[in-house]
């Protein structure tokens, strides 16, 4: 039997799929994140299955355990809390070892709070960039957002709620005018898209809010060859008045969206 990765709500029980459920009820072993939070969904949906904890402080042992139960043809399905399990959960390394020792692997696809964030938040575009969970400390977050300046499609991110607060003032701090989703508790009771402005959504989230966070950054617009050369011009002018290249560039690039690297290199 092949290993089932099988995606999980990411809020609302209701959202679980007919083939999700099935395979479920059918497995012989449901590897779960949190046993405790599984259970839930199975009792609502009068589920009755074996559980085994899968989780990254048990990933490695339990993997080099469950390979030899695959390969013997035991039905095994995996899920993580909430969403598909491999996606910033565990799992992507039974998946992987799976694959290498020709284990069939399906997966059983269905919520995911990038794509539910990204339409949400009403800035969908041809592509996006996952970020998964965003770095901690000041200087991995202001480099995250000056590499971002050069990217012309939306990003999306988890972010915790504690942390939300601090990483909002960095981004202010860094790009104010960048707009941007905040999404918390989506498709849960109190479900909240909140849009605005880097700076005016540090100022409404001032303190550290209730419930699961993503992300959805908006692109900067993408400057043409002769918004470029504009933006070298500025830099070389305040070079030229005593400012430093580097603070020159750090100074334009806040101003007009173009990367601050980029900016420093082509005006050397």
């Amino acid at each position: 039997m092949p290993l089932a990765v099988c995606a999980t709500p990411i809020g609302n029980l209701e959202d679980v799929t007919l083939r999700v459920l099935a395979e479920l009820a059918a497995a012989d072993v449901v590897l779960c994140e949190d046993t405790r939070h599984t259970r839930v969904l199975l009792r609502r949906h009068g589920i009755e299955a074996r559980l085994l904890s899968y989780h990254e402080h048990n990933e490695a042992q339990r993997t080099a355990e469950l390979l030899p139960r695959l390969e013997a043809g035991e039905r095994i399905a995996l899920v993580s809390d909430a969403g598909l399990p491999g996606i910033s959960d565990p799992g992507a390394r039974l998946v992987r070892a799976a694959v290498e020792e020709g284990v069939d692997v399906t997966v059983l696809p269905g919520p995911s709070a990038v794509e539910t964030a990204l339409v949400a938040s009403g800035l969908v575009a041809e592509q996006y960039r996952f970020l998964g969970f965003l770095p901690r400390g000041e200087k991995k977050l202001a480099e995250l957002w000056d590499e971002l300046r050069g990217w012309p499609w939306p990003a999306v991110a988890f972010e915790s709620p504690r942390r939300l607060p601090t990483t909002l003032r960095s981004l202010a701090a860094a790009d104010p005018a960048r707009e941007l989703a905040v999404c918390r508790e989506l498709t849960k009771r109190f479900e909240e898209v909140a849009r605005g402005t880097a700076a005016e959504l540090a100022e409404r989230f001032d303190d550290a809010p209730k419930g699961e966070i993503t992300l959805v950054l908006r692109p900067r617009a993408a400057f043409d060859d002769a918004g470029e050369s504009g933006a070298l011009v500025a830099v070389a002018e305040l070079v030229g008045a005593g400012v430093s290249r580097r603070q020159a560039a750090e100074i334009v690039s806040r101003l007009v969206g173009v990367s601050r690297n980029r900016l420093y290199e082509q005006s050397l």
